[in-house]
């Protein structure tokens, strides 16, 4: 099944403040309750959806009229999120964002290094989904939302941060270890931007998640611990010698920019 949609009975869109045109967001899933429950959803945020819950169909269709994101189940019959993703990637940089089951770690972090931008678990909100695709828009357009309810990434100003070897540009979701690009998910930046912002400050896993999420949205403390791991793991790469981030059993995490 392949449907493109871009308003809903009774009106139309209401456009976002957080979004100074109009984008397509393509749905890639087996389930037709997700592809209808979140289209509806993103046409009352202004954006246009593309549906489909076929990923050899999907393929096809992202790589001949490519929409401005992608979101994809992992978890589907005959090409799953996985493989739609790797040969999307043979011709696209396509923004994608992964819906997962939460035992699918392993997953994710293969879907991450295979180039999807961020990953949202199984059951999630939808003011969520909303919310990071927002961002990774932001970021792939470089726009600075003028909106405060819209800019949870932005800084005052949208100055960027630099705390040592780190540099952080808010407005363009950019991150630099000693002048090499470090590629992070919405969620990691958010959380690095929160710990970043005060050197030597210990934030709790609560503060973190209050940084990373939306207020209705609840998250597990695991949650914040897997994006630490992955963080440290993207910055190790590129030098073996990061300790930046520091664990503080029982209370939480801080960073040293010393």
């Amino acid at each position: 099944m392949a449907q493109e949609t871009g308003s809903i009975a009774g009106g139309p869109p209401r456009h976002s403040p957080a979004t100074d045109v109009r984008h397509t967001i393509a749905l890639v899933d087996d389930d037709r309750n997700i592809l209808t429950s979140v289209s509806i959803a993103l046409q009352s945020e202004g954006f246009a959806t593309r549906v489909y819950n076929d990923g050899e169909a999907a393929l096809k269709a992202l790589t001949d009229n490519p929409p401005d994101l992608a979101v994809f189940d992992i978890k589907m019959p005959r090409m799953d999120g996985m493989e739609l993703l790797r040969r999307l990637r043979e011709t696209s940089s396509l923004p994608v964002i992964f819906l997962t089951s939460k035992e699918d770690e392993q997953d994710e972090a293969a879907g991450l290094a295979m180039g999807a931008d961020d990953y949202i678990a199984k059951p999630f909100s939808q003011k969520l989904l909303i919310a990071r695709i927002r961002a990774i828009l932001r970021r792939a357009t470089a726009a600075v939302p003028s909106d405060g309810e819209a800019s949870r990434l932005d800084r005052a100003g949208g100055e960027e941060l630099v705390r040592g070897k780190l540099a952080m540009d808010p407005a363009r979701h950019r991150v630099t270890w000693n002048g090499t690009p470090v590629s992070l998910t919405v969620t990691e930046f958010l959380i690095l931007e929160a710990l970043a912002g005060r050197p030597g400050v210990i934030k709790s896993r609560n503060q973190l998640m209050d940084a990373a999420y939306p207020d209705d949205v609840f998250v597990d403390d695991r949650t914040v611990d897997s994006h630490i791991k992955r963080m440290r793991r993207k910055f190790r790469a590129i030098d073996s010698g990061f300790a930046a981030i520091e664990t503080l059993y029982g209370a939480g995490y801080s960073f040293s920019d010393g």
